[in-house]
This record gives C-alpha cells, sequence and structure tokens, in this order.
C-alpha cells in the first residue's frame, strides 16, 4: 500500500509527502520508486498515527465487564470508525470473579487479535479505590487493597495488565503500587481522597501516571494541594477527558500549560454508549441514562462518557493555541509510552507498526488503517 500526497503528523512537526506500507509496517517515507502496490491518494488530508486510548469501558452497546472476546471485539470495531487503533479495555470496581473473567478475556483478545483495534492489555479501574471518591464505580464491591486479592483477580494474566487505578491513601495501598511497580504495571492514582501529602508518598511508593485529572480527586487549594496539586508538583503523567463536560477547557489549557504535553495523554473513559443513541444503559452494573452528550448516573453523577477520540484532539485543537501535531500526540505517543509500545507504535517512523489514520482539517475521520490493513 501507498499513501501519497498526505500532511504526515510527525512526532514534532507536520510535512506533506508519501508513505509505503508492507507487511503491516511502514516500509518506507518519501521512497523513491514504488511498484504493484494500491495507492491511496491522500489529497492533501492530514495522516497521523493511529490513536491509542488507555482508558475506555466500552462502546457500541458493549462493555469489558460482558467479559467475553466478542464484546471486546465489537468495542474494537466501532472505536476503530473513530480513529483509535490500539485501547486498553477497562475494567469497573465490581464483584471479583467478574472482574477475573473480563481479565481473560482481554487476555484472550489480546493473544487472539481482533477485527479492529489492537487490544494491548488490561487497565483495571477498581476495586481498591476511596469510597469517598467513588465517581460512578459501585461502592458495594469495594476491597482493601491487597497483593493476594490483587493476584486472584488476574489469575495467570498479570503479564497482560497494563495499568491499574488505585487510592494511595486506602491502607494497603502502599504495598501493593509497589508490588505492582516491581511486576512493570504502571501504578496510577484515582479515585482517592488523599491530602498533597499522601498523594506524594504513593508517587515515592511507585504511582506513575493518575487516573481522568480533576475527576474523582481531591481539588488543587492554596492551603492545601491535594491530588492535583501532587500531579502538579511531580513529574508523572496523567490523562483528561477533553469532552468540554468533564473538565472546563480553562482548566484543561491550565493543567496543559503546568503539565506539559509531553505527560498528558487524552482518553475517552466511554462507555457501552459511545457510538449509540441517547437512552437507558449500564456501567459497572449501574443505570446510565444517556442525553445530550453526557452519561450519568440516576443521582447525577457523571458515569465514564461517550466520547471518541476524534472528537477529543478536535476540542483541545479547537479551544487551545498547541499546534495539530503536539495535540495529536497526546493520543499516540504519550499512550505508547504508557503501554510500554512506543518502539514500534506512537508515531510514524519506517520499521513501526502500519497503524494510521487520515483525517482532514475539520478532523474528520477518512480512512483507518490498522496493521497495513484498511479498516474504514
Amino acid at each position: 500500500m501507498f499513501i501519497k500526497n498526505c500532511n504526515i503528523i510527525f512526532e514534532n512537526k507536520i510535512e506533506l509527502g508519501n508513505i509505503l506500507i508492507e507487511d503491516g509496517k511502514i516500509k518506507a517515507i518519501n521512497p523513491s520508486n514504488v511498484q504493484d502496490t494500491e495507492i491511496i491518494d491522500g489529497n492533501g488530508l492530514y495522516l497521523s498515527p493511529g490513536f491509542i486510548d488507555v482508558h475506555i469501558h466500552g462502546a457500541g452497546g458493549y462493555d469489558t465487564m460482558d467479559g467475553n472476546y466478542d464484546s471486546l471485539n465489537n468495542i474494537a470495531k466501532t472505536i476503530a470508525k473513530n480513529g483509535t487503533t490500539s485501547f486498553l479495555p477497562t475494567t469497573m470496581t465490581c464483584d471479583l470473579d467478574d472482574i477475573k473473567k473480563a481479565v481473560e478475556a482481554i487476555a484472550l483478545a489480546k493473544e487472539k487479535g481482533t477485527e479492529g483495534a489492537n487490544v494491548l492489555g488490561a487497565h483495571l479501574e477498581g476495586p481498591f479505590i476511596s469510597p469517598d471518591m467513588i465517581g460512578a464505580q459501585n461502592p458495594n464491591y469495594l476491597q482493601k487493597p491487597s497483593i493476594k486479592t490483587f493476584k486472584y483477580m488476574v489469575g495467570n494474566h498479570m503479564d497482560a495488565i497494563v495499568s491499574m487505578t488505585i487510592a494511595p491513601e486506602v491502607n494497603g495501598a502502599k504495598e501493593l503500587i509497589a508490588f505492582l511497580k516491581d511486576n512493570n504495571i504502571n501504578a496510577s492514582m484515582g479515585h482517592t481522597k488523599a491530602t498533597y501529602a499522601e498523594a506524594m508518598e504513593g508517587i515515592k511508593c511507585g504511582v506513575c501516571h493518575s487516573t481522568h485529572l480533576y475527576n474523582a480527586m481531591t481539588g488543587l487549594h492554596h492551603r492545601e494541594p491535594g491530588v492535583v496539586g501532587a500531579i502538579f508538583d511531580s513529574d508523572i503523567t496523567t490523562e483528561t477527558i477533553s469532552d468540554g463536560i468533564h473538565i472546563n477547557f480553562a482548566s484543561l489549557r491550565v493543567a496543559y500549560k503546568q503539565k506539559g504535553l509531553d505527560k498528558v495523554l487524552l482518553i475517552t473513559d466511554a462507555m457501552m454508549a459511545c457510538s449509540m443513541p441517547d437512552g437507558m444503559y449500564s456501567l459497572g452494573g449501574q443505570d446510565v441514562i444517556v442525553k445530550a452528550g453526557a452519561a450519568r448516573l440516576k443521582s447525577g453523577a457523571l458515569a465514564g462518557s461517550i466520547l471518541t477520540l476524534d472528537k477529543a484532539i478536535k476540542n483541545v485543537y479547537k479551544n487551545s493555541n498547541y499546534p495539530l501535531h503536539e495535540i495529536v500526540k497526546m493520543a499516540t505517543l504519550n499512550p505508547a509510552k504508557l503501554c510500554k509500545v512506543e518502539h514500534k507504535k506512537g508515531i510514524i517512523k519506517e520499521g513501526y507498526d502500519a497503524d494510521l489514520v487520515l483525517f482532514d482539517k475539520n478532523i474528520s475521520i477518512k480512512k483507518v488503517i490498522i496493521g497495513g490493513k484498511e479498516i474504514c
């Protein structure tokens, strides 16, 4: 496959060029000679690395907690249409056996592959979180952090776990955070009522990331900086749900200016209603009402989102002054680094996986290529 006449979004620039794809990889950039291959004329469209979503519960009417391959495959196909070429199916605070079943399905999807976006592994959101920052998680299934309980949940698939959201101030959390670090799993601080001091202690123990910045965590106050202050005052990475509902765009700009775009990942936190009409859905066994672009529990609490990563990029582009290539990096290279696949995904470079997205100046998706094959 040869893609010509496109504005290639590199890590640090955008340049007009051509790309040759062979055997699922980027064979050459601006090759001098191309023969006997399918040609796609980009007609000046942008060519981006495929988007990577490290925090997504579901889409297309399916949920990670369904606990089966077919649901994950359908999620993968749904989100691929919006440019997501890799993702971490994300579990909820539920019954331990249900989480275990979901992990088994994720491990299978990672090994077997899907008909859409690649499954890179699992993100476990809970059950070791604070009851005081429960968000849309189910308080009936909270667990005390312990290595034993973690091992039970993941079974024989610890190598499929990429990240885990945990509240660092809860008893037992520090030991589990250290264990996660020792086993090359990202400990992400989230759904937490930690003080600034407790959050910084968690970082010392091994917390390297934070879950959906601003949401379900203690805010920044000038006398108690809280978890937000600890995120801003440290080198850990963070993630934002850039839909204009979870976070005001001014607050997003403050965060990006403070952290720098290299330390922020765009996520969707999407649930099963993503790419579906308004109506009644569920998340973690709880009823969710989706209306006017927002997903909420009956209590009014936000319950994930119906955001897609192309919309997240567009929202930041429209509501900030950052160049497009820097914004795209928050949905490509930065999450690739968190998932430890930056040696093969996240940038357009010779030898890298041919996971690519063509979109126009309005960031409307025109073509999606995964592993060198045109998906849509």
